[in-house]
């Protein structure tokens, strides 16, 4: 008895049109940001045709996700078929965005070249002090101390693996309000595909004895683009999925910790002298257009800075993004931390924030450093949260200016393109006038109030606005 293996690949169909009138793919609370900002509804907001999937759908096409923003969607299915599909009257193209090895199975091996750098290490330093010194590298304890951590803000975290995250009693139940896969992987959301995903958002939400988060007080949404058996550009378009569905759910802040430049398949590999414009690549376009449509989104730089590939990757060439870099509590950039400019020659990173040895908080409740401009990211995206909590009439255009201003090499930008403007500072971006009005050499800035903490009856009580809270962030009375 033989057997016809068949091969189903994965491939991205653009279509000609949208044809159907129908209402823009937007929750309330987004179209209510939307009209504050005057960013008008285009045809960008609108979903992809039904009548074009259903077809898809007869033809015996499995549909992944679809992607409003640039009109197609994300098939499996085999040669034979996607040749029947790209002769069909509504197809613009196929485009072929992951090989696999046998039907329903993956390439046999990974390139996963942006991993990070991981020197897991427990911390042991005294335990009021284990995240004092990285909020304090841009001066973000006095604008908490301020009543200022993301309130109203409302954050996507997005990566490939959120072990635990459900169970951590340092996060908060009622801050997160929903999770969403767009990977084929078929672990559980929060099963075991790795701790890099909890351990990006526990620098943002996480409070534990001796730890406190960027941005305790933002509510959240956590999302899964980046699958764990292959590198293809597959995952990319997962990453398009994951930014078009912060859009339609009106999320402020994006963090996502993920890079693409070199793949399973030598073919797809981009070219760092050309395709790392903003305007090759879905993914970093999509970063661009979210921006534009009144999300900030922050995408870690990469961790090739002492490595073959050196440079950044995609989506971090993205324009009006912050690409953030890696440096110590020292203010010394981390030797991994990839290079700029982009291929056109804009700064990047434009800003960094600590990546080295940064203190977080691992899956199993331990506190560790670790290293990475992934971890640096979502520490910057929880300072861009507070600072918006501060600031809740601006947009996302102005908070980002106010960061790059604030930050120590703004008038003299590091010509290596290792550390872009520099270290923001927090307080000094709250305190300055409107960024789009004025410029830094006006500004003088307004003394911080310095953090308390306090051992009362033999528990570490801080002290925020004359209150006094546990180091859980329950109010003392």
């Amino acid at each position: 008895m033989s057997f016809l293996l068949i091969l189903l690949n994965v491939f991205f169909v653009s279509f000609t049109d949208k044809p159907e009138k129908s209402a823009p793919a937007l929750s309330p609370r987004a179209v209510e940001q939307r009209a504050k900002w005057h960013i008008p509804t285009d045809a960008l907001d609108y979903p992809v045709c039904r009548m074009y999937q259903d077809s898809l759908r007869r033809m015996g096409v499995r549909i992944h996700h679809t992607s409003r923003w640039f009109n197609g969607a994300t098939c499996e299915m085999d040669s034979i078929t996607a040749t029947r599909v790209a002769a069909l009257s509504f197809v613009k193209s196929v485009q072929t965005t992951r090989k696999n090895n046998t039907s329903g199975m993956y390439m046999p091996h990974r390139a996963k070249w942006h991993t990070e750098q991981n020197n897991i290490q427990t911390v042991t330093a005294q335990a009021a002090n284990y995240t004092d010194a990285q909020l304090a590298l841009y001066n973000l304890t006095p604008l908490h101390n301020a009543g200022f951590e993301g309130q109203g803000i409302l954050m996507t975290v997005c990566d490939g693996s959120f072990y635990n995250a459900n169970t951590l009693s340092c996060f908060r139940d009622s801050l997160e309000l929903g999770h969403f896969d767009f990977t084929d992987d078929e672990d559980g959301f929060y099963g075991q595909t790795g701790t890099h995903g909890t351990e990006c958002l526990s620098v943002i939400s996480g409070i534990q004895n001796g730890f406190y988060g960027s941005a305790t007080q933002a509510r959240y949404y956590l999302m899964r683009s980046e699958e764990d058996e292959t590198e293809s550009p597959k995952e990319m378009d997962n990453l398009v999925a994951a930014l078009e569905k912060a859009d339609s759910l009106g999320v402020n802040v994006f963090s996502a910790s993920l890079g693409y430049a070199m793949f399973d398949n030598n073919e797809w590999t981009l070219n760092k002298n050309t395709d790392l414009d903003g305007k090759t690549t879905r993914v970093s376009l999509a970063a661009t257009i979210a921006a534009r449509k009144g999300m900030l989104v922050c995408i870690a730089a990469g961790n090739e800075g002492n490595a073959l590939w050196r440079t950044i990757s995609a989506p971090a060439d993205a324009d009006s993004i912050l690409t953030v870099g890696a440096v110590g509590t020292d203010s010394i950039v981390g030797s991994f931390s990839s290079y700029g400019p982009s291929s056109d020659g804009r700064i990047k990173p434009e800003v960094c924030a600590v990546g080295v040895q940064t203190v977080l908080i691992y899956p199993d409740g331990r506190l560790v450093q670790s290293k990475g401009t992934s971890f640096a990211t979502p520490l910057l995206a929880g300072l861009a949260a507070s600072l918006w909590s501060a600031l809740p009439d601006e947009n996302a255009m102005q908070i980002r200016e106010r960061i790059i201003r604030s930050a120590h090499l703004y008038a003299h930008p590091d010509s290596t393109n290792h550390i872009g403007y520099g270290i923001p500072n927090a307080w000094l971006a709250y305190t300055m006038p409107d960024p789009t009005q004025d410029t830094p050499s006006s500004v003088t800035e307004t003394p911080a109030p310095v953090i308390r903490k306090i051992l009362h009856n033999g528990q570490i009580l801080i002290i925020r606005n004359g209150n006094a809270y546990t180091v859980s962030g329950l109010k003392v009375q």
